[in-house]
């Protein structure tokens, strides 16, 4: 079978998939434009796309003759995808779930670590030459060891950024999920995002991409937090309302804001940009070598799944 891969991965899983299929690598690292994405429907029998590889229901709908047969995604989140149009058009969709999980917890725990103590502010400030030495009230943050998280989404990420709050830093867990869900550490389940954005000194937002929690974090969300809370987003920049994020942030409402993700990637608003109280990253979720080459042996093994048994291991 011909695969197309469609951004430069670890050697290691382009060598597993070259072992059994014939690859072909676009070494580009920019997202596929239309042609590029009507090209590789039509002349591949598999694609290894990602984040930004904008398979949209109108891509399907004119691409005509369909050759390919699967789109298996590297990355957990497929928002990029139109998964029913794909399936529609006789396209099979996977994910890698689970080799993200760890990863992006740790990234959730950087940023509320950073936005609580200033971290990026302060290293700036001493980048700059601008540090006139220790004092007692110099650059005072929030404590975070036994305050209050919330987490909306308790799937696997969102655990596992709880369990590293709870039993590494003594929080309070509380959360919202859109099912009951029982975990196994304490942990209370609130019915309403407001309920829980009201009690939370972080809240932490980690629930997948796509249409059902686009702006699922808005106006109402952000002006039931305390005037002290800080906000963390590392879902997908979509599920926030990033303008009225930004409002809520101008006008003190909450006290800070963590992001690896932008509603308009790689944009990002000078408005986010220019607040001390914001800590910005530049979507490192995954962004270890471990972690990376974990998720294409995923998609790799979805290919080599879905080409042997007619299934790929994680179907979306």
């Amino acid at each position: 079978m011909e695969i197309l891969v469609t951004r430069p991965l670890p050697d290691a899983v382009l060598d597993k998939l070259g072992a059994a299929h014939d690859v072909t690598l676009r070494e580009s690292t920019e997202p596929l434009d239309r042609d590029e994405m009507l090209a590789a429907l039509t002349g591949f029998d598999a694609v290894l796309p990602t984040l930004g590889d904008a398979f949209s229901r109108e891509v399907f709908e004119a691409a005509g003759d369909i050759r390919c047969k699967l789109l298996a995604n590297f990355g957990v989140g497929y928002n990029h995808i139109d998964v029913a149009a794909a399936k529609a058009h006789g396209v099979a969709v996977s994910n890698t779930p689970g080799a993200v999980t760890d990863a992006t917890a740790d990234i959730a725990m950087t940023l509320i670590l950073m936005t609580a103590r200033r971290a990026g502010e302060g290293e700036r400030i001493v980048r700059a030459g601008q540090w006139e030495g220790w004092g007692p009230m110099q650059m005072l943050g929030q404590h975070v060891t036994g305050k209050t998280l919330g987490v909306i989404g308790m799937g696997r990420i969102g655990q596992a950024i709880a369990k590293r709050c709870h039993h590494g830093f003594g929080m309070d867990v509380i959360f919202y999920n859109r099912s009951p869900k029982k975990v196994g550490f304490p942990a209370r389940q609130r019915e309403r995002l407001e309920d829980v954005a009201a009690l939370a000194d972080f809240l932490v937002v980690a629930v997948p991409g796509g249409a059902e929690t686009h702006h699922l974090i808005g106006r109402d969300v952000f002006s039931s937090m305390p005037d002290h809370a800080i906000f963390v987003n590392i879902s997908r920049g979509d599920v926030v309302d990033e303008a009225a994020l930004i409002a809520a942030l101008q006008a003190g409402d909450i006290g800070g804001a963590g992001l690896d993700v932008y509603e308009n990637e790689p944009e990002v608003p000078e408005a986010l940009r220019a607040m001390e109280n914001v800590t910005l990253l530049p979507h490192l979720g995954t962004a270890t070598l471990e972690v990376r080459t974990a998720m294409g042996m995923l998609a790799v093994d979805n290919i080599l799944s879905f080409f042997a048994e007619g299934k790929p291991v994680n179907p979306v």
